[in-house]
């Protein structure tokens, strides 16, 4: 119950971050970025409250996901954070009007669908102490 637990807020915290990042870098992009990376550019990054966001809910998202992997399986931490790539395109198409397409969808639906299969499939795995077989 504490890895679900855990993993739903990193994983929102991933999702939710990455949705303020992007909203964030294009909305200081739209001024004035020609495609070409400038200090100016990386000052107004800065001056951004959604990029402030976005970062401190991705550092929330490693801290939790690192927390999680002391006490459970990557073989089941990894796959289960991949559930926020289906929440990036959903933020992505609902809060930042981005056009998904018919194959992106599907895409995204492969996915959860491997997500559901790995995490179902997990328990934990003995581990082995000082190279004991």
């Amino acid at each position: 119950m504490k890895t679900a637990v855990v993993l739903t807020i990193a994983v929102f915290a991933q999702a939710i971050g990455n949705a303020c990042l992007s909203k964030g870098m294009k909305g200081i992009a739209l001024d004035q970025f020609d495609g070409s990376f400038s200090a100016m550019l990386l000052l107004d990054a800065m001056r951004e409250p959604l990029i402030w966001l976005g970062t401190l809910l991705l550092i929330l998202f490693l801290v939790m996901f690192s927390a999680t992997l002391t006490w459970a399986d990557l073989s089941l931490v990894l796959p289960a954070t991949a559930f926020g790539y289906i929440l990036n395109v959903f933020f992505g198409y609902h809060f930042l009007n981005e056009t998904v397409s018919n194959a992106r969808w599907a895409g995204t639906v492969l996915i959860f669908v491997g997500v559901v299969l790995v995490a179902g499939s997990g328990r934990k795995s003995k581990r082995r102490l000082d190279g004991d077989a």
